[in-house]
């Protein structure tokens, strides 16, 4: 049964590309991005971003955006898509979640960078925000 499996989860992954996301982070942000992976990419559904955000805070944030860069082989920026992350990210916690890329296909040369482009505290109106496409480019080039 476990060679059956594992020959299934291998034809399942034969033909997919793995694409790591580099994850860029402003100096002040209130959330840190880990373990970051791309899955899907090449097959016919839109790739899809999974991630883990703690809150650096001690503070609960209400919410907070992530904002994704695909940029292909050669650097050049495609597209930019942003979306809300999880809701409620209680202070010091750690959730995972996930981002559909469907602005544009994610083939095997394509690079993804990633951070965390805005957050909110609960309890308040005020936004804390920071522009990451700088960063993003700059992490390309490397």
């Amino acid at each position: 049964m476990t060679l059956l499996a594992a020959s299934l989860m291998a034809l399942f992954t034969a033909g997919f590309a793995e694409v790591v996301p580099t994850v860029v982070q402003a100096p002040d942000s209130p959330v840190k991005i880990e373990n970051a992976k791309v899955l899907n990419v090449g097959a016919a559904e839109p790739a899809v971003l999974l991630y883990a955000a703690t809150n650096l805070t001690d503070a609960e944030l209400e919410q907070f955006t992530v904002i994704a860069y695909i940029f292909d082989a050669d650097g050049v920026l495609k597209t930019r898509q942003v979306a809300p992350g999880r809701r409620t990210l209680e202070k010091k916690g750690t959730k995972f979640s996930t981002m559909v890329l469907d602005g544009r296909a994610v083939g095997p040369t394509d690079r993804i960078v990633i951070g965390v482009n805005q957050a909110q505290r609960t309890d308040s109106e005020k936004w804390w925000s920071a522009e990451l496409e700088a960063a993003a480019k700059a992490a390309v080039k490397k």
